[in-house]
């Protein structure tokens, strides 16, 4: 498997989130990876960890994480456990998440690092539902797949983060950028 910049960001951002905030098992870890992502998106137009997220019925998630949660890939592997746990005697199951080694943070920005720092602060001591409670807020990215498209399971597009007049101001510098461009051709 090629390892990509976002890829080891994605895995140093698990082991981060993880180590600094507690409860955060799947439920959570996902809300925590959709938040820094999105949030990165709506102030610079790119994500961290560049992962797509669906729109299931308990909120945002990152589906490649998902699926490969059952068979990690070998980096995945060496640096997080994943392993199941009975809870309420039995009847449930929770994933529990370890961290295999210890967080890197030489591949993030210091506007990334201030996000999850932020994230971590915030959701410190939430636990996942009341994760799934944020990310359902109305006129939010999940909403608008999920509840007003009615798109269940879809990609949630990260553009849905950012609000309309900000969308609308990116689409002005980039109309202008372009004009600029084809002036200087």
């Amino acid at each position: 498997m090629l390892i990509t910049h976002e890829r080891e960001k994605l895995i140093q951002a698990i082991i981060f989130f993880v180590t600094n905030t507690r409860h955060c098992h799947k439920i959570k870890l996902f809300k925590l990876l959709y938040f820094l992502d999105f949030e990165h998106f709506k102030e610079t137009g790119r994500s961290v960890t560049a992962s797509d997220y669906c729109a299931w019925p308990y909120g945002p998630v990152p589906v490649d994480l998902m699926a490969e949660i059952e068979v990690p890939q070998p980096d995945m592997a060496a640096s997080v456990a994943f392993t199941n746990k009975s809870i309420k005697g039995g009847t449930q199951v929770m994933l529990n998440i370890e961290p295999r080694a210890e967080f890197n943070p030489e591949n993030f920005t210091r506007r990334e690092m201030g996000i999850m720092k932020r994230l971590a602060e915030e959701f410190f001591e939430t636990k996942s539902e009341d994760m799934i409670e944020a990310t359902h807020l109305e006129n939010m990215p999940w909403d608008k797949v999920y509840n007003q498209q009615g798109a269940k399971q879809q990609r949630i597009p990260y553009e849905l983060a950012l609000r309309a007049q900000e969308e609308e101001a990116l689409l002005r510098v980039a109309r202008d950028r372009k004009e600029l461009m084809e002036c200087l051709r």
